[in-house]
């Protein structure tokens, strides 16, 4: 049976998405004089730039298809699914490293599949059961290698709270994904303009939040350091956040809720990928066989939805 058209491009773009967002766990990581709040603000504020600058010609147009719970929605994604999960996101790595956070992370697809067990075009959740054993174990082994390989320095306390920040990541972009499909399944806007929308709205709560949190601080930067913390920021910003989100959100509009959490394993895998060359080293065994696990249960969702369509 020939997969539609539509599911490819679809899986197409949530695949390049995935791919792209690998980068945001390498970006606290690159700028450990800031904390993930401080971090997460510099990235905000280059999308908000970046996307004021490639929205403003045709910004009525645009904003004419708005409605007021289109604005309402835009303000509360950009909050919990940007500024607070990233947020969170920059003080895992930075706690407890890029792996244990990516990890955690990387068990979204569960909780969006989950969600999205009641839709029209769900495939039944017994069906999906074995994808999902594979995506969970897949994760499990390769929390379990991590966590058993890294000695992490400092107060116990300080690992609790990389855990904890880890866990809500989790929680507030597993609550965005599904919340963010659900309205562009309704919303009067293109794909890639309800992403530049999102920048704008982001980079606003950013600049009301840039001066208690970031004026004092970075005063006190060299000129050298102050250019690397903007440069990291606006690469993380181009890429996860313009390009990323706008692939994004059009595989949201053409998959299915359950297969396009399921997409969101790319960005763990990419996310390790990066981890691996940053570290100059090639996976392991078991690392292997956890990836293997992740793939098989993409691919498993997959061919459920196939034969589902």
């Amino acid at each position: 049976m020939a997969i539609h058209p539509s599911m490819i491009k679809g899986l197409t773009c949530g695949v390049a998405a995935g791919s792209c967002w690998g980068v945001i766990f390498l970006g606290p990581a690159l700028t450990p004089g800031l904390s993930g709040t401080q971090f997460a603000l510099l990235r905000f504020l280059c999308y908000g730039l970046f996307s004021v600058v490639l929205l403003l010609p045709r910004w009525r147009k645009v904003c004419a298809g708005l409605t007021r719970a289109d604005w309402v929605s835009l303000f509360w994604l950009s909050l919990i699914g940007n500024l607070f999960y990233y947020s969170l996101v920059g003080t895992g790595v930075q706690q407890v490293g890029v792996a244990t956070t990516s990890l955690i992370v990387g068990l979204i697809p569960v909780l969006v599949a989950l969600a999205g067990r009641r839709d029209a075009n769900a495939v039944p959740m017994a069906r999906l059961a074995p994808s999902l054993c594979c995506v969970t174990a897949g994760v499990a082994l390769i929390s379990f290698h991590a966590l058993s390989q890294e000695n992490p320095v400092g107060e116990a306390i300080n690992s609790k709270l990389g855990l904890l920040c880890a866990a809500g990541a989790l929680f507030s972009w597993s609550w965005y994904a599904v919340s963010n499909a659900r309205r562009l399944a309704v919303a009067q806007v293109s794909a890639h303009d309800w992403a530049l929308l999102t920048g704008v709205m982001t980079g606003a709560q950013s600049l009301l939040l840039a001066v208690p949190l970031l004026g004092a601080d970075l005063h006190g930067y060299d000129t050298h350091t102050l250019i690397n913390y903007w440069l990291v920021a606006a690469g993380v910003a181009l890429l996860a956040s313009v390009v990323g989100g706008a692939l994004w959100n059009q595989a949201s509009r053409l998959l299915p809720l359950a297969l396009s959490g399921q997409v969101l394993v790319i960005e763990t895998l990419a996310a390790l990928l990066l981890g691996f060359l940053w570290e100059q080293r090639l996976p392991s065994a078991l690392e292997s066989m956890a990836i293997l696990l992740l793939v098989t249960g993409v691919a498993w969702c997959l061919w459920c939805h196939q034969r589902r369509g």
